[in-house]
């Protein structure tokens, strides 16, 4: 009997499994037992610090944001009745209260604050926001400490509603009335609208972009919260101060999500740390195929914009119009960043292997057992408020003077601690404000020479006249605001820091590692390890110097003189080891980071040149010096002066009309002062 014949319709395949991203993931491998085990033991590790909030903190916060929209609705009627609407657009006018930043990701930790966006029809106004709603919230009961900044570039309400910090933003979309299912991810929505809207629209497209595009939102949170957590605890996130904000960090784990899409918590972390450590910066980081939308409004490209060519470690946005949100990043704080991966990384491999907990991982560096040198910024105001509006200025403006810093051709690294601390008062009797900021420094070992001298009058200048022009200019300023900047070796900090602060903190494994950026011709003051050379300390007298900016026109600042020991100091190198290939965490050497595609080749920058360097060189030999029963003979060290001089211009008060005089700010005199730094022996 023969077989019948069967005629075969088309063959369907299986659809090709869903990827995120712009390039095909690196591993689909699941999570073993051993993973899950590492990822329980992280919960427990983030519990203690307040990462994750009760369930009856967040059902105050729903019940908050829900009072928050009724109060919007209600509003938005009575705006809509004033400007005499019909009755039927009235009853459905809607409007409507958005989240976003931490809180709409899912990662906001205990006390944390709610970034929120007010949306409304086309016909209530900005000014309605800031006036008659302003005027709604100032007569609710539960609503404290309310102030508004409208003339902010993405102007905002401040409130306190029932004790939880909100910031509400502004957007009027041209729509008549606003349903409850609108998506805010339809770049439709976008036209027709001004600036303002758009870039309060910002913050909930991009978070809500963000959710979309990673394959397991539960494990993206927990990654998240652990990422933040660490880059905290290791004084690398601030936006304002060239590092990284929330959303950065955001989108980093997100990209790595997409490229270990099965992976779980304990394996992303590691996996985070193992990307952005051999990433190729300055290739961007995308989420998604940037789209264009014809809206005509600026977006991230450097084919486009020359601007765009220098940004060093671009993290794009992935909702239209894309940004770059890393545009702070500087030298100095990329070289820093990279430097934290690699110890993350080493931290996450001995986690691996069972030879360290994730403690470990959240341990604070030495920041301040790390240099040899610092610069201390100091900012004071008479009262608490302008002291507030102060600091903000002064903080915003921190990383213009980091630049400067990091052109200075002796200078390898300028690192900003992003944590700022109390200042001890000029005078306990005087009534004042004072807030201060600490920046490390690398110094540059000079070739053919012995004396290292620098001149840093016109950074330090640059700087300050520059926060003085917009404190102006923003009607900001006030007679006694004063900011001051003085140099203070490692021994010296405790003249200004508590000794809880400067306590140098368990030694961690990485320590050691060296800044991968810095070349044979560098000086490396990085550890203060077994083999790194001792400060001696100064007489009292020559400890510091400051350079003020102050506008009380004092015709004779100190010198800030800054001294180098310029030591050949060499540290050992960290070596990875890499875990099997095989297994789900996969090994380093085995796997290659995709990168986006390489923009058009730029010429670089040119490097300014730095004509206030002050050549002097010298030879200093010195006698060696005895330890114990014995005399330890020591190589002549080289003695170096980081120097302060001055322009030679004469001082002049701020007058009290806005315009600047051509130099408002008293600068530095010639006066040098000449310090030594020995390289003691140990004791035995």
């Amino acid at each position: 009997m023969p077989f019948p014949v069967t005629t075969l319709g088309p063959q369907r395949t299986p659809p090709p499994p869903k990827h995120y991203g712009i390039s095909s993931p690196i591993s689909l491998a699941p999570p073993r037992e051993t993973d899950c085990i590492l990822t329980q033991k992280l919960i427990e590790t983030l519990k203690p610090f307040g990462v994750f909030e009760e369930e009856e903190e967040l059902q105050r916060r729903i019940l908050i944001l829900e009072k928050l929209n009724n109060l919007v609705k209600e509003w938005i009627r009575e705006i809509s009745e004033s400007k005499s609407l019909p009755q039927a657009v009235i009853e459905n006018v809607g409007g409507k209260i958005f989240t976003f930043g931490s809180y709409r990701l899912g990662v906001h930790t205990k006390g944390a604050d709610i970034d929120a966006l007010c949306v409304a029809p086309r016909h209530v106004d900005r000014s309605d926001f800031f006036t008659s709603f302003y005027d709604k919230l100032k007569l609710h009961e539960e609503v404290k400490d309310l102030r508004a900044v409208e003339e902010a570039f993405v102007p905002v309400i401040k409130l306190c509603f029932d004790g939880i910090e909100i910031d509400i933003l502004f957007a009027r979309l041209a729509l008549q009335t606003i349903p409850e299912d609108l998506d805010l991810r339809d770049d439709s929505l976008l036209k027709n609208l001004d600036i303002r809207c758009i870039r309060s629209l910002n913050g909930c497209r991009v978070t809500d972009e963000i959710l979309h595009l990673v394959p397991n939102i539960d494990n993206f949170r927990l990654t998240l919260r652990a990422i933040k957590l660490w880059a905290k605890c290791h004084n690398i996130y601030s936006n304002i101060l060239g590092f990284l904000g929330g959303v950065s960090w955001a989108m980093l784990v997100a990209r790595t999500c997409q490229l270990y899409p099965n992976a779980i918590a304990s394996t992303l972390v590691r996996k985070f740390f193992l990307v952005f450590s051999e990433w190729e910066w300055p290739n961007p980081v995308l989420l998604k195929e940037p789209e264009e939308r014809n809206l005509n409004l600026p977006v991230w490209d450097p084919r486009v914009s020359p601007s765009d060519r220098y940004h060093l470690m671009p993290i794009i946005t992935p909702a239209y119009p894309q940004q770059n949100s890393t545009y702070n990043v500087s030298v100095s704080t990329r070289m820093v960043m990279i430097e934290e991966f690699k110890q993350g990384l080493a931290i996450t491999h001995e986690i691996l292997l069972s030879k360290a907990e994730w403690s470990k991982l959240f341990e604070a560096p030495s920041f301040f057992q790390k240099y040899k040198h610092y610069i201390v910024l100091l900012a004071s105001a008479p009262t608490e408020k302008q002291h507030l509006e102060w600091v903000g200025l002064v903080e915003s403006k921190i990383r213009i003077l980091v630049g400067s810093l990091e052109k200075n051709e002796f200078i390898t690294l300028a690192h900003v601690n992003p944590q700022s601390f109390p200042a001890p008062k000029e005078s306990p009797d005087k009534e004042e404000f004072r807030t201060m900021w600490v920046i490390g420094l690398v110094l540059k070992k000079p070739e053919n020479s012995e004396v290292l001298s620098i001149d840093l009058t016109y950074d330090i200048q640059s700087f300050t006249d520059t926060v003085y022009r917009q404190a102006i200019n923003s009607k900001m300023f006030e007679m006694d605001m004063k900011i001051a900047a003085m140099h203070l070796k490692r021994k010296e900090l405790h003249q200004l820091l508590p000794n809880h602060v400067l306590q140098k903190k368990k030694t961690l494994s990485t320590e050691g590692v060296r800044l991968t950026a810095l070349d044979d011709g560098s000086l490396d003051l990085s550890v203060n390890g077994e083999n790194s050379t001792p400060v001696s300390s100064l007489p009292a007298a020559s400890k510091t110097g400051p350079v003020t900016g102050s506008t009380q026109g004092r015709n004779s600042p100190a010198p800030v003189a800054m001294a180098a020991s310029v030591t050949g100091v060499q540290f050992p190198e960290v070596s990875l080891q890499q875990a099997n290939p095989s297994d789900s965490l996969g090994g380093a050497s085995s796997e290659s980071i995709p990168q986006t595609a390489p923009q058009p080749a730029v010429p670089p920058a040119p490097k300014p040149m730095v004509t206030r360097v002050v050549s002097s060189t010298r030879l200093v030999s010195h006698p060696p010096r005895p330890s114990g029963s014995a005399a330890t003979s020591i190589a002549n060290p080289i003695v170096g002066q980081l120097l302060l001089a001055s322009r030679g211009t004469s001082t002049a008060d701020l007058p009290s009309t806005p315009a600047l005089p051509a130099d408002p700010i008293p600068v530095i005199k010639n006066s040098i002062k000449q310090i030594e730094l020995r390289k003691t022996p140990r004791g035995p």
